[in-house]
């Protein structure tokens, strides 16, 4: 059933776009005001809103459309709502469908495993709820704050409760129902016994009391809203259950106390079968609710990770407060031990931090004055101080864990499948059932009519679609956050199955399978000469220069801990170096050309000079006091990590491009050093989005950067993966982020997409198998050949634990082993 188009409500808020001037104000206003039912209207320029008065029912259609044509638009937001009582995929069809069918709506996609709905377009909350509420389920907004999260677990955590007790009162009650009935057919001696002590009309009663009590009581969710949905041709896993039961319960009643209707030989109760049935169906849900709790845990020990108080100094004083009132620029003290509130820049003391949380890295990092700090992150020995510069919903942690939820609550293309075939499925069934029925009726033995009762039951139970519903959201929910626990972030949940048929894999070379920054990495010296001496004085003219390599190069001597002596008499020449006196000795520093000029014979360098050059980087030579002192080599260094991370992507048999604007020299000497099967150097940022149109000839393209140039490549690949040490525009761009500065998380994030992808395909196959091999079993197929017949209370378990395997198999995905793993951080 479609959502009403019109609705009451006393204000609508709209968001528009375009608006410029006051003028655009008054238009907007005034076509606001010209829809019927509208009292009035007011538009603020600067948020960019109308808020609409109205008499009662309104068309927000219609508002929609006034805006439109007066030249303007409303802009589409996303609404997350929290779903009650979906139970299995044809619900998740159902009310995708509603939301869908909600003027306004551009998009919907309903999560079964994180039971939340995300719902793209201008139609408002109220009006989305009203159209949920229509089908027969719960909505409400969901609300990001800590307080509802612990709100929302609470929920939870009392409906577990509910059921388990529920499912401890059905089988308390089941037991005797089940021991009088069964125990007659299968112990020997026990039907006599029963019919010479209390009599089988007694033991029919006894059945019928208690049969009534389970159904009445903790059956009743099954009928409350497994009936209406049937009433409204909508019928789900809940009608199903209550069609099979009622069937089972009302024959017995018929058999027990009006024989006389059934035809002879047909006179049998089935009060254990229903009960049963809604005991192992209780069961069921018990142990669904457990495991689909175990599936957010990342979410929720990300969320543990957050600090609920700061110490804050305001004027002289040093006070503890919430960290909601953290404000940006506060000054916050931590000690050690202690996590660090919120995001900020330390200002005074050094110390060191776990930053396991964030990059999976196991190794503390080094912070002092300048250094940036990540809420969440746990201090080590020191103590410090830092200024506050993202708190709240803006801080890292806060953006992890929106990026994770917004990667669990996404459908794959894979689940598209899924969402055509479950959306006939339940209605296929019950006419299966009142096929199998007809079919057992007519043309089956007697009694026909308990044979096709009993059946069309096992048909009805065993065909719940529970396990097709949960199985590709409960891997995504696990798989997602295991890779959060491994540093490796899937921005959009498609990623997971985009990454996972990659064939190659192309990477950016600066900054992200090197350091980013020149470094000194060469310092050869002739002999009489003394490194320090040497260092120092070269690092005194270059300081008068700004080119990076001489940037490099004080910075070396900065890290040695070296003094420079004075300079005097500094002079560039161009095109070949730069000299000047330092602590009274000429120092003469430049290319070999330059030494030439001045006379200096440099072929004592000869083999350091050619094996530079292979390793792709320019040597320099330094002359001190007239004589060739030393060689120096500048360049940006392979991280540390990189050829390992080379090593293992080929491991997993995928080929590896380096996409650069570096010169094709010192790309190609990179490449060999790595086993980089192909280079693309010299190109711009066009250059390199046109480098991987080409590679998508071999393969789908998984594209690695940091940087604000690979945006464009980052958006051009199959899946882009950006380096969480680099730019928010590269972030942006990307579709999976790695939150360590290491190329290690990419073998990492793709092992985790294939073992996510793999599970979620085993998951299929069991819920598509077990249903398409069993639904002929209940209907009776078996019988012809060997007289088996599927009884409705072993459907009922089968069904059960179809949902729980599901579950089971998805949680093995929390103990995936990373490529990479003994750099990657354990999960705990």
């Amino acid at each position: 059933m479609n959502a009403p188009a019109s609705f009451s409500r006393k204000t609508v808020s709209l968001p528009i776009e375009g608006m410029t001037c006051a003028s655009c104000v008054g238009r907007v206003e005034r076509a606001l005001r010209g829809v019927a039912g509208v009292l009035d209207a007011s538009v603020n320029l600067a948020s960019e809103r109308a808020e609409v008065r109205l008499a009662g029912a309104a068309d927000r259609a219609g508002l929609i459309r006034a805006v439109e044509d007066a030249g303007y638009t409303v802009s589409a937001a996303t609404v997350e709502l929290a779903i009650e009582g979906m139970t299995c995929a044809s619900c998740v069809g159902r009310v995708e469908r509603a939301l869908r069918a909600v003027p306004g709506v551009t998009g919907a996609s309903v999560n079964l495993a994180t039971e939340r709905a995300t719902v793209k377009g201008s139609a408002d909350a109220a009006t989305l709820i009203a159209a949920v509420a229509d089908v027969g389920y719960e909505a409400r907004p969901v609300d990001r704050s800590g307080a509802a999260n612990a709100e929302t677990e609470a929920q939870k955590a009392e409906e577990r409760r509910v059921l388990s007790r529920d499912l401890a009162i059905a089988a308390g009650l089941t037991l005797p129902v089940f021991a009088l009935e069964m125990g007659s057919h299968v112990i020997p001696g026990m039907h006599h016994l029963i019919a010479s002590t209390i009599g089988m009309g007694t033991s029919w009663l006894i059945q019928f009391a208690l049969t009534t009590l389970v159904l009445a009581v903790p059956g009743f969710r099954f009928y409350r809203k497994g009936i209406p949905a049937l009433l409204r041709a909508a019928p789900d896993m809940n009608s199903l259950v209550a069609v099979g039961t009622l069937a089972a319960y009302a024959y017995s009643l018929v058999a027990t106390f009006a024989p006389g209707l059934l035809p002879a030989g047909t006179v049998n109760v089935y009060y254990e079968a229903a009960a049963v049935i809604v005991t192992l169906i209780l069961l069921g849900r018990v142990l669904e609710a457990r495991a689909k709790g175990r599936t957010s845990e990342a979410i929720k020990r990300l969320v543990g990770l957050q600090a609920r108080t700061a110490r804050v100094r305001r004027g002289a004083t040093v006070s503890e407060i919430e960290v909601a009132d953290v404000a940006p620029g506060d000054i916050v003290e931590v000690r050690p031990g202690e996590r660090v509130p919120v995001d900020g820049e330390v200002v005074e003391g050094e110390s060191w931090i776990d930053e396991s949380m964030i990059t999976g890295e196991p190794i503390p990092v080094a912070k002092s004055a300048g250094a940036t700090v990540t809420g969440g992150t746990v201090n080590q020995t020191g103590a410090f101080a830092f200024r506050a510069t993202a708190v709240g919903g803006d801080t890292m942690l806060a953006q992890i864990i929106r990026m994770v939820e917004e990667a669990q609550g996404a459908k794959l293309p894979i689940q598209g499948l899924v969402d055509r075939i479950t959306m006939w499925f339940v209605p296929a069934v019950m006419t299966l059932a009142a096929l199998t029925f007809g079919v057992w009726f007519f043309f089956g033995p007697d009694p026909a009519l308990t044979f096709g009762l009993v059946n069309a039951v096992a048909v009805l139970i065993i065909a719940c679609p529970c396990a097709m519903g949960l199985a590709t959201p409960t891997s995504i929910m696990v798989g997602t956050g295991r890779g959060a626990e491994l540093g490796v972030l899937f921005r959009k949940g498609d990623a997971l199955q985009g990454l996972q048929e990659a064939r190659v894999v192309a990477l950016d070379k600066t900054g992200t399978l090197t350091m980013g920054k020149p470094t000194l990495t060469d310092l050869v010296l002739s002999d009489g000469f003394n490194r320090a001496e040497v260092l120092s004085r070269i690092a005194a003219v270059e300081a008068k220069s700004e080119h990076p390599i001489a940037r490099a190069i004080v910075e070396a001597a900065g890290a040695e801990g070296l003094a420079l002596p004075p300079l005097a008499l500094f002079e560039s020449v161009t095109g070949f170096g730069v000299n000047a006196e330092a602590g009274g000795v000429r120092v003469e520093i430049g290319a070999d050309r330059y030494m030439a000029k001045l006379g200096h014979d440099v072929s004592a360098f000869a083999a350091t000079a050619a094996r530079l050059a292979d390793e792709g980087k320019s040597p320099l030579y330094a002359a001190i006091g007239g004589h060739t002192a030393a060689i120096i080599a500048v360049a940006d260094p392979i991280k540390e990590t990189t050829p390992e991370a080379i090593r293992a992507l080929h491991g997993l048999g995928l080929k590896v491009a380096m996409i650069t604007g570096d010169n094709r020299r010192t790309a190609e000497a990179i490449a060999r050093r790595l086993g980089i099967d192909e280079v693309v150097a010299e190109v711009l940022p066009d250059g390199k989005v046109a480098a991987i149109r080409r590679l998508k000839a071999l393969g789908p393209v998984a594209f690695v950067g940091d940087g604000i140039n690979d945006a464009p490549a980052l958006a051009e690949a199959d899946v882009g993966l950006a380096i969480g040490t680099g730019t928010d525009v590269a972030i942006e761009a990307a579709d999976v982020v790695l939150m360590s500065g290491s190329l290690k998380g990419v073998p990492n994030a793709i092992a985790l997409s294939r073992a996510t992808m793999r599970n979620i395909r085993q998951n299929l196959f069991w819920a598509f198998a077990y249903n398409a091999a069993l639904i002929p079993v209940a209907a009776g197929a078996l019988w012809p050949v060997s007289g088996i017949l599927l009884s409705p209370v072993f459907a009922a378990g089968a069904m059960a634990l179809s949902s729980v395997f599901v579950l089971g198999n998805a949680l093995r995905l929390r103990r995936v082993r990373a490529p990479m793993h003994d750099t990657a951080r354990a999960a705990h």
